[in-house]
């Protein structure tokens, strides 16, 4: 009798350890280090995503994002080169935004790799300060400023982001909330085909290659020789508006998403576009090569239409909100609009 009431006891605190076990799972963990320029976010212990703004960039990223299975989706490249990566478009690293001509000035092709001629035309977005973070079961939240620099080093624009780093089971997502505010002068962003918000992949997951390309070698230093090899090489996007392939580039979604394996994981990653957005539904940088960028500023050169030409004037701001989703399984598009639907409820 005494083993019977003991029994009872322990099945009834069951839900009581659940609970306690549920209350540490998918811890996310806001980590700073001021000093060596980036602060790290951990879920339950392990690497998700890295903030930073060292020397050796124009402009903050996050770098790297991994799965919820600790796979990275990143191309190493330029940052820390593996074996057989792409090589092309140095400046696309991790994930970003910026813009291709803002008052006539590139802050998308910029990179240390640019020549000191190139670099007279290019700007660089300037991280300022963090401004807080927080850390919590299932979410985190980053935020911080950066200028929009100028050549010469004059700022034009004043940014405020606010990332939150979402945990699921087998799932990870990025919230990127930015609020760009023209400073001491108007500033206009010439309709170009080249942003604004932008992830470089890793091989894997590009689309097949058609023609031959420079890889790393098996040491991750760049081979001389342009080789046509698609081992392993998975990925395929695929819009709200039924595109599919390289028929994704150049066309207007509310969401967008890229879909392969890395060894015997499959990955979807979907970028998901905000209706209070200026020009929703954007158009998609998407291309074979891993680039998989959103652009809303770019309706003359994607369509041929009457330029955009956004403005800002002197001291008005505009606010671009997405969500990069990564989830570790083959997603149907049904799977996606389902969850497209929840960021438009709760991003706004």
């Amino acid at each position: 009798m005494k083993h019977v009431f003991v029994f009872v006891i322990l099945l009834a605190m069951i839900p009581f350890f659940a609970k306690a076990q549920n209350s540490k799972a998918n811890r996310v963990e806001v980590i700073t280090n001021e000093a060596k320029k980036y602060v790290d976010v951990l879920i339950d212990g392990s690497l998700f995503t890295t903030f930073r703004w060292n020397d050796g960039l124009k402009k903050p990223i996050l770098y790297p994002i991994n799965t919820a299975f600790d796979t990275v989706i990143t191309r190493g490249f330029p940052i820390e080169p593996r074996a057989g990566e792409s090589v092309d478009h140095p400046h696309q690293t991790g994930l970003w935004l910026n813009y291709g001509e803002v008052n006539g000035i590139d802050f998308w092709n910029t990179s240390i790799y640019r020549t000191p001629e190139e670099l007279k035309h290019m700007g660089a977005i300037v991280h300022r300060r963090i401004v807080s973070t927080k850390s919590g079961i299932a979410k985190g939240e980053l935020r911080v400023e950066a200028d929009w620099a100028m050549p010469n080093g004059k700022a034009v624009l004043r940014e405020e982001t606010k990332y939150i780093f979402h945990a699921g089971v087998d799932s990870r997502m990025i919230d990127r909330i930015t609020k760009l505010t023209a400073l001491d002068q108007k500033v206009d962003f010439k309709d170009s085909k080249e942003g604004m918000f932008g992830l470089r992949v890793r091989r894997e997951l590009e689309q097949p290659a058609i023609e031959p390309i420079l890889l790393t070698d098996a040491n991750g230093n760049l081979s001389t020789k342009k080789l046509l090899d698609n081992t392993n090489v998975s990925g395929e996007f695929r819009s709200s508006e039924g595109k599919t392939g390289d028929a994704v580039w150049g066309t207007r979604a509310k969401w967008a998403l890229l879909a392969g394996h890395v060894g015997d994981e499959a990955i979807t990653i979907a970028i998901f576009d905000n209706p209070a957005n200026v020009g929703f539904p954007a158009y998609w940088m998407a291309r074979g090569y891993g680039l998989f960028a959103i652009n809303p500023l770019g309706q003359q050169a994607y369509e041929n239409k009457e330029p955009l030409n956004f403005t800002l004037d002197r001291g008005r701001s505009v606010k671009f909100r997405y969500r990069v989703l990564i989830t570790s399984k083959k997603a149907t598009n049904a799977d996606i609009e389902n969850s497209y639907q929840e960021f438009i409820e709760q991003v706004k």
